[in-house]
């Protein structure tokens, strides 16, 4: 999952959301230098991770994927995942998404020394153009797929991500519905 994911499988607990993400800006086993939730966000994230890249109805939706996005299926379904999720919100969160996001840009991490320059200046791109809040949209799935497209070091086809989606809809709905409801019971135990 990418980033509404990652928020969203954090209990709702604003510092944790932080911690969370702060996940793929952390290498290695050592995290005795971070806060007990900076390190459980971090576990988290990387439980996230592991989670989706092993369940069995993921799997065979990347082979599946993997002829029309080679190397990239992953990162497209990840993508897919954070659409499908704020556009089908409501059967998930009580709060409605612009609530559930502004409780989370609403605080800020750029006094934790803990936190990473880099981090904090992801953060901030994060809040100010609020990508998170266009999710729900095709469009911002063709933005997100373009954008990522371009930060990979090499040559790859998640630009077409956006049309393998609409080709192979129904398939990535069903995936997605069986991840969820086999996520809220797997990963609660990192909470």
């Amino acid at each position: 999952m990418n980033f509404l994911g990652h928020l969203y499988f954090s209990n709702n607990n604003v510092d944790l959301m932080y911690a969370n993400l702060f996940g793929d800006f952390v290498k290695g086993k050592d995290l005795e230098r971070f806060s007990d939730v900076q390190k459980k966000g971090i576990i988290l994230h990387r439980a996230i991770d592991q989670y989706i890249d092993h369940h069995p109805a993921v799997i065979k939706l990347m082979n599946q994927l993997y002829p029309f996005l080679p190397k990239v299926t992953g990162i497209a379904i990840d993508l897919f995942f954070d659409h499908l999720l704020a556009k089908q919100w409501e059967n998930y969160h009580t709060a409605p998404l612009p609530y559930f996001l502004s409780k989370f840009y609403d605080t800020s991490i750029q006094d934790d020394p803990n936190y990473t320059v880099e981090y904090k200046a992801f953060i901030l791109k994060l809040k100010s153009y609020n990508w998170i809040a266009l999710y729900p949209e095709f469009s911002a799935l063709e933005k997100m797929s373009h954008g990522v497209s371009s930060r990979i070091s090499f040559k790859n086809a998640l630009e077409k991500a956006p049309e393998i989606f609409l080709q192979f809809e129904s398939e990535i709905e069903k995936t997605f519905t069986l991840f969820m409801k086999d996520a809220q019971n797997y990963l609660p135990k990192y909470f």
